[in-house]
């Protein structure tokens, strides 16, 4: 004789382990590959954010630095992963918004590869110029680039970085003919402006504290809408007479392979966004220059998408070109 199974039996037997699986994650170590040498800003908000993690959870966080390519190699370490939420990748505006527009060949899709979780941060980015530089403004820097058509630099860390990419807009936007210098290292790209090897450079208040603090660059503006309460005597770009409106910026969240179980991010959205409310890693990420900023999943993926078409037309207008 067959017997039958009670339904309400039948439904603990069927949704139990699945709603507990996700209540008991995580059960082992978590691993966050990042992109980011060691030292640098963003390398030191992750380990700031892994620790709060690690110990909300009583398990151990670690962070993997997979730095190169562009970041396709922490990229393509992460994608290969098993989605179980066990490792999950540090993942920023460059990586997500820019290189997939930039290069013909991205070993990823970022929004058919990865699962968003949450933003990590904000960061501001300010122009600065050597301390002994004759421009005392935006628009002096503009007249000077427009004067001398091509005689002007400026550099970044990389091809497609945010302060590339933002330097590229500023010109766009003003006119200004002025030559791109990549640098393979963060801190040479400050240094090269402290000692006028180049005229201008982006960068965050985290990056540019060493050049500043030694007295060898002055900051002409912010790119944001409003001054920072924390510089109030930095003008905006537009009050020193630049492009109204002019906003420059970078973030950094955390994605996982696609395929992880929905329950499983939601897991790791609460850990994330519980770590960024606590008032010790929010000012050890000020220190940085970074503002918290967590989300839900679908904000994180709704900033892709639409960051994804403003880079893919400010590509197409500029005609920046990964060399």
């Amino acid at each position: 004789m067959v017997r039958t199974i009670p339904s309400i039996l039948f439904a603990l037997i069927v949704v139990a382990p699945g709603a507990a699986w996700p209540q008991e994650f995580p059960a082992k170590l978590v691993r966050i590959i990042t992109p980011y040498p060691t030292g640098l800003a963003p390398d030191v908000a992750i380990r700031v954010l892994a620790d709060a993690m690690g110990k909300a959870w009583n398990h151990p966080v670690i962070v993997e630095g997979r730095p190169g390519a562009n970041g396709f190699i922490a990229f393509e370490a992460a994608k290969k992963s098993s989605p179980d939420g066990y490792t999950i990748l540090m993942s920023g505006q460059p990586h997500l918004a820019v290189a997939p527009k930039l290069f013909k060949k991205v070993p990823y899709d970022p929004e058919q590869d990865f699962a968003p979780i949450s933003m990590l941060y904000r960061a501001q980015l300010f122009i600065a110029v050597a301390a002994g530089a004759p421009y005392q403004s935006i628009k002096d820097l503009v007249a000077a680039a427009r004067a001398n058509p091509g005689k002007l630099n400026y550099s970044s860390p990389y091809i497609g970085s945010p302060p590339h990419m933002s330097a590229a807009l500023l010109a766009h936007l003003t006119g200004m003919d002025i030559v791109h210098v990549p640098y393979k290292e963060a801190a040479a790209v400050y240094n090269a402006v402290g000692t006028g090897d180049v005229a201008l450079a982006l960068g965050t208040i985290g990056s540019l504290i060493p050049t500043l603090k030694a007295g060898r660059v002055k900051l002409l503006a912010v790119g944001s809408r409003t001054r920072l309460s924390s510089h109030p005597d930095v003008p905006t770009v537009e009050e020193s007479g630049g492009p109204a409106g002019f906003e420059a910026d970078f973030w950094n969240a955390i994605t996982a392979p696609r395929g992880t179980p929905p329950a499983v991010i939601q897991r790791l959205n609460a850990a994330v966004v519980g770590a960024l409310r606590q008032q010790d890693v929010q000012e050890r990420f000020r220190r940085l220059g970074f503002e918290p900023t967590s989300s839900t999943p679908e904000a994180l993926a709704q900033l892709i998408r639409s960051e994804l078409k403003v880079y893919g037309d400010l590509i197409s207008r500029t005609g920046i070109k990964a060399e």
